[in-house]
């Protein structure tokens, strides 16, 4: 058994140290990549239009016929755009991430000016709408959540490659990486959109297990999978058994039975991260760095168990951010306008700069394997100025959003599981360490498009895949 494994994945232990003992980057360059994504987006928007809408497969005479289809010339037009979405958004992204990392501050200002210019230009041709519609604000906070997934897709992969620089790779243990930011998006993304910022009602214990359930599952499912093909695991990202979907499943479990108003889910957020940071301060982070491992249960998965209570900190502070900026009913849309939104968040994205500065150099340096307060508002910074940009959106003109967009936003979470399949089919067939540049470019550009047809062909069939 144990020569069959490893013949699956012969060089573990290399890929394993591949990703080990980095220090990551700078946070000027953090803010720069977090300014070329968005910029990237709006760009592909402003060549736009029309909206993605006119080529739906859907009739649009009722919402319930899910199973019309359209001619094949209607399929071709669907892929078409598609593949035209991919090659201005994903192949950028791409390429900033990996062969242009090296002018990655160059590449940040001309692309603003490149979409500062195309905005003029449209200004100058055309009469722009003054006003927004109401549901402009769902709209720009769904395309951040499709940002983040897509970075987040192409990462995964990008990493196992030598073309992708080290320092974006996550952290050992302090120190700034561009994927360091991943599972910190994933739960500010939650949070801001989330039953609690709505104001829904919490619900019982039996109702939260059940919702939190299929993340239990995926991450017992990720436990095994990679133990029975000797996948390369990196155990002191979360330990030994534990992985990113037993995370997000206890933030949700946790958030999910407490009662307290969105409004004071921030209070309650500072104070459990405040608590935490002054129990890291006092001798808990030399624990959880140390590579000394017990036999318990706790010891063995010390980084994920403890790290917990920073993200649900870091949870309930978005909680009460999504609320107050998006779904209040004192401060709607249909109220205020996204014109207060939009200047709230800019103002957001500013303090929690400030906040990571003075907390990185004073307190202590981000650590993404602690999370610690200044990791989470790095993360919480970094967001928000992604969202910041994309509600910039009013002034650029064009499409409102793509075909590639619309697929990935149906299909986050399906997405994402795709791209770990597909990324662990990669790795077990291929030697991504050996790979030449243009070999690895190419399978990340190949890894891409694949994932995008499949994404959006599951969104031109109305396929959804939530299973809960």
């Amino acid at each position: 058994m144990d020569s069959r494994a490893a013949s699956f994945n012969p060089h573990k232990h290399l890929k394993e140290e591949f990703v080990s003992n980095l220090t990551g980057s700078s946070m000027l360059e953090i803010a720069a990549l977090s300014t070329v994504v968005p910029v990237i987006v709006l760009l592909r928007h402003s060549l736009g239009s029309r909206s993605p809408s006119d080529l739906s497969h859907k009739d649009t005479s009722s919402k319930n016929n899910h199973d019309s289809l359209v001619s094949p010339k209607s399929w071709r037009a669907y892929m078409a755009t598609l593949t035209m979405d991919y090659l201005c958004i994903i192949v950028p992204m791409l390429l900033s991430f990996t062969v242009l990392s090296e002018w990655t501050y160059l590449s940040t200002i001309l692309l603003t000016f490149s979409l500062f210019l195309s905005a003029a230009i449209k200004r100058f041709y055309s009469s722009l709408p003054s006003r927004v519609a109401p549901d402009s604000l769902r709209t720009d906070i769904s395309l951040y959540r499709v940002c983040m997934m897509i970075v987040t897709c192409l990462c995964i992969l990008a990493v196992d490659f030598r073309i992708f620089p080290r320092r974006y790779a996550k952290t050992e243990t302090f120190g700034t990486g561009l994927m360091d930011l991943g599972v910190g998006s994933f739960v500010v993304a939650n949070a801001l959109v989330s039953r609690q910022a709505r104001n829904i009602s919490s619900v019982n214990l039996m109702t939260a297990l059940r919702n939190t359930s299929p993340l239990i599952a995926l991450g017992f499912g990720r436990l095994v999978s990679t133990a029975g093909v000797d996948y390369q695991v990196h155990v002191g990202e979360y330990g030994v058994h534990w992985n990113f979907f037993f995370t997000l499943a206890a933030v949700s479990l946790l958030t999910s039975l407490i009662n307290i108003s969105p409004k004071n889910c921030g209070i309650l957020g500072f104070s459990i991260l405040i608590g935490y940071q002054s129990c890291l301060m006092q001798g808990l982070n030399s624990y959880l760095i140390s590579s000394e491992r017990g036999s318990s249960i706790i010891s063995q998965n010390k980084e994920g168990i403890f790290s917990i209570f920073g993200y649900w900190g870091m949870y309930l502070v978005g909680v009460q951010l999504g609320n107050y900026l998006f779904f209040g009913s004192e401060t709607s849309a249909s109220k205020r306008g996204k014109e207060w939104a939009r200047r709230r968040v800019w103002i957001v994205a500013l303090l929690f700069w400030l906040l990571t500065i003075i907390l990185d150099r004073h307190v202590e340096r981000v650590s993404r394997r602690m999370c610690n307060l200044a990791y989470v508002t790095l993360v919480l910074a970094q967001n928000f100025q992604v969202l910041a940009i994309l509600m910039l959106s009013d002034y650029v003109g064009g499409s409102k959003s793509t075909v590639l967009e619309d697929a990935f936003n149906r299909n986050l979470l399906g997405s994402f599981l795709l791209a770990n399949v597909l990324t662990g089919v990669v790795n077990l067939f291929f030697e991504t360490l050996f790979a030449s540049a243009l070999t690895s470019l190419a399978i990340l550009l190949l890894y891409a498009y694949v994932l995008s047809v499949i994404t959006g062909t599951l969104e031109f069939y109305g396929i959804r895949l939530k299973f809960w």
